[in-house]
């Protein structure tokens, strides 16, 4: 059935008492906005469609006037910025939610920022912080938490785990380092960023070095695809068993590659030495942590999908706007 667009009248009759002089009248209705005529419905199709189809409030509101429906995009955009506020408490249950799991997945992306006044661009960043632990057997609900902040300095992942204690998957971004440093959060690598820099130096340089090392990993991926969805204990021993030694035989091709190529800038071999290596074996010792970073990855997608369109949210509060109502269609996607 086709959307359609309808008024609710609500009808409040007034009645006076005859012996009092007393009048009195049923209450308003209760709205997601104060003072703002949008129902429930008509809001949630405003921010499913701008957020999680993408689709910008001036499209919209072109939409809706072709349906005989005048809808500024000034006040859409009023509306969803009341909407935002009316769904803190619930972001905020979830941002608690993703933080209270023993592991995490973190990554960043890009978002084009217009500045107010001067009609030019500039960078923030869409922190992406991902609950899943579905590929250990754990029937936990996944979920994503976004934060925005307008650069992409340490110190802002620094302010949002500053109180979890865990497992945190992530790439090798220096930002990160700092919270390692306690003992409190420990660091599990990425297997996929080591691969493609493995890939980028066979394309180059044709190493068969390399050729093997892409081999070896390709092999570690066909054990992850068999034990996926088992226990962490499974995962361990299969890991440990199976998956170890091959690791070994990687680290060794790695430092041959490292003599081999000692200042390409692509060479992989940076990424296997002492400084990485206790974080990127991490997942043979505790069945929970995963190979790679994937599945964060894929959650960046879902929240990262209109940065990357090339559309810009005007200021900072915007962006704090955009990562608010992202995560829960995002988390649904998950």
């Amino acid at each position: 059935m086709p959307a359609r667009f309808k008024v609710i009248r609500t009808v409040r009759p007034k009645l006076s008492c005859a012996c009092c002089s007393r009048i009195v009248q049923e209450l308003a209705p209760n709205r997601p906005i104060d003072r703002g005529l949008a129902g429930p419905g008509l809001l949630a199709h405003v921010l499913v469609s701008k957020y999680a189809d993408h689709l910008p409030l001036y499209r919209q509101s072109e939409i809706y006037a072709r349906q005989g429906i005048e809808l500024d995009r000034s006040t859409l955009a009023d509306w969803v910025g009341g909407a935002s506020r009316t769904l803190r408490p619930l972001v905020d249950a979830l941002k608690r939610y993703v933080l209270s799991a023993e592991k995490l997945h973190g990554d960043d992306v890009p978002v084009p920022v217009l500045e107010p006044g001067n009609g030019k661009t500039k960078t923030g960043r869409l922190w992406t912080y991902v609950r899943d632990d579905r590929p250990a057997g754990s029937e936990a609900a996944p979920a994503v938490w976004f934060a925005y902040s307008p650069d992409r300095k340490g110190e802002h992942p620094a302010r949002h785990l500053s109180s979890y204690k865990g497992i945190l998957q992530a790439d090798g971004y220096a930002g990160f380092n700092q919270l390692y440093e306690k003992g409190e959060i420990v660091e599990a690598a990425c297997w996929a960023h080591v691969r493609r820099k493995f890939h980028d130096l066979y394309q180059a340089h044709r190493s068969p070095i390399a050729k093997e090392a892409l081999e070896r990993i390709a092999q570690l991926y066909g054990i992850e695809k068999e034990i996926r969805g088992r226990s962490p204990a499974e995962r361990r021993a299969i890991r440990s068993e199976r998956s170890r030694p091959w690791l070994e035989r990687c680290r060794h091709g790695s430092r041959r590659l490292w003599r081999s190529y000692p200042r390409n800038p692509m060479s992989a071999a940076h990424s296997v030495r002492a400084g990485t290596w206790s974080g990127l074996v991490l997942y043979c010792e505790d069945g929970r942590v995963e190979m790679d970073n994937n599945i964060v990855y894929a959650a960046s997608g879902i929240g990262g999908v209109m940065p990357r369109s090339g559309l810009c949210r005007v200021g900072a509060e915007a962006g704090r706007r955009y990562r608010w109502i992202s995560d829960l269609p995002a988390s649904e996607a998950a």
